[in-house]
């Protein structure tokens, strides 16, 4: 089991490098990833530049359901909450 905790954070890795953003919901629903913050740290301390914004909650929930089908409360104020996105530049 533990080679495949490491290809999930490979495959967050490769999302990342390939110049798409990601938010931690992001991280967990397609990656199965519970703390994007360790591998974002790795990322740095091997030298990657990983930006960070916020952005809406909305935006990481439409970007998930291009992939699989999600669904947040209804009374939840997603165009409100705001999560963090990372992405990398060069």
């Amino acid at each position: 089991m533990k080679s495949m905790k490491f290809g999930m954070s490979q495959a967050v890795k490769d999302h990342l490098a390939s110049k798409q953003p990601i938010t931690k919901l992001e991280a967990m629903a397609l990656y199965g990833i519970s703390n994007l913050t360790s591998i974002i740290s790795d990322m740095r301390a091997e030298g990657w530049t990983v930006n960070s914004k916020w952005v809406p909650y909305a935006k990481a929930v439409r970007r998930i359901n291009e992939f699989a089908v999600f669904t947040p409360p209804k009374n939840l104020p997603i165009r409100e909450i705001q999560v963090t996105e990372y992405w990398v530049s060069q």
